[in-house]
């Protein structure tokens, strides 16, 4: 063997253990995030068979907006932004606070949430209104009494049209404002004017199996809607409203995620309106800082995880196998 071919037999061996190191890197962190958001000890997420199964389409396809924009990591941001959302309402606040394990189990409780966006964006339709099911159920035991911002004590279930509303728009428009902040994916505008029309749009049928009925349909019609329930008073900051909030930006995570946390819980504060900041008792930092230091973080956390998703591969097989994809 010459030297010339010595030399290039030494490079392809040192590439390819670099690779097998990098890909082993990649499968650690992508097992330690999946084990993070699914509860799961090996990190596979437990409605991973429930999506990769069944003989039946979903609601949404790869080039659908809901399945683009909810695949993205912009994601990190909309689930806590969607809670901060969420917490202006004392109908939802006080649901979550009085009928959750958010305190004594926050992750399980978020990676209840993860599996209903999830199997919803991803499943068969099969496999959604199995999970409606299960939702509905959990929603039979959440009743209670709430005081709006006027003042006035009203009676609540978790299937109040009202309260399914907000939290439907809450979690809308989070995953949409940090998709367009955050993600660098364009939304498919299929037939609707703009991207953002079409997810609003696409994305109603989500929560049609919930019992909601009357939705928005347009990016108009659901920041219309969510300044209706502004302007009438019923969003309010209470003792519970902050006790919640502060427990939203100190979960109990594992040490090295803090810092991560910090930056994504930040994005989404820069991300709300002003009025809804200054209900929620939040001071938003600087703009031109955060935003590119979350699209950059964002970005790290996708090429160190690796392109690889579980989820979307079992749903794309699945696809594919009922003749839906080809």
């Amino acid at each position: 063997m010459g030297v010339d071919a010595f030399e290039n037999a030494t490079d392809v061996l040192v590439t390819q253990n670099t690779l097998r190191k990098n890909n082993a890197l990649q499968e650690s962190l992508s097992k330690r995030f999946r084990r993070l958001l699914s509860g799961d000890p090996d990190g596979v997420p437990p409605w991973l068979e429930v999506i990769a199964a069944g003989d039946d389409a979903g609601f949404f396809l790869p080039t659908d907006a809901p399945w683009v924009v909810h695949a993205d990591f912009g994601t990190l941001v909309g689930g806590i932004r969607a809670l901060l959302m969420q917490a202006l309402h004392p109908g939802s606040l006080t649901g979550v606070k009085n009928h959750s394990r958010y305190e004594s189990d926050p992750l399980g409780r978020l990676a209840g949430t993860i599996r209903w966006l999830t199997v919803t964006t991803f499943g068969s339709k099969t496999a959604v209104m199995n999970e409606a099911s299960r939702v509905n159920r959990l929603h039979t035991r959440v009743t209670g009494e709430y005081t709006t911002g006027a003042g006035e004590r009203i009676p609540y279930k978790a299937a109040d049209q009202d309260l399914l509303l907000w939290v439907h728009i809450a979690f809308m428009e989070s995953f949409l404002v940090a998709h367009e902040e955050f993600a660098w994916r364009p939304i498919p505008k299929g037939s609707a004017s703009t991207g953002a029309d079409n997810y609003v749009s696409q994305w109603s049928v989500s929560v049609a199996p919930l019992g909601l009925e009357k939705v928005p349909m347009t990016r108009a019609e659901m920041d219309q809607t969510i300044m209706d329930v502004y302007h009438a008073g019923l969003l309010i900051r209470s003792e519970d409203t902050l006790q919640v909030v502060e427990f939203i930006r100190n979960p109990p995570l594992p040490g090295l995620a803090k810092p991560i946390y910090n930056l994504l819980f930040n994005a989404a504060v820069i991300s709300l309106k002003p009025q809804f900041r200054e209900l929620l008792g939040l001071k938003a930092k600087p703009r031109w800082l955060i935003r590119p230091l979350t699209r950059g973080i964002l970005r790290f956390m996708r090429t160190a995880i690796g392109p690889e998703s579980p989820i979307e591969d079992g749903a794309i097989a699945r696809l594919r196998r009922v003749g839906a994809l080809t």
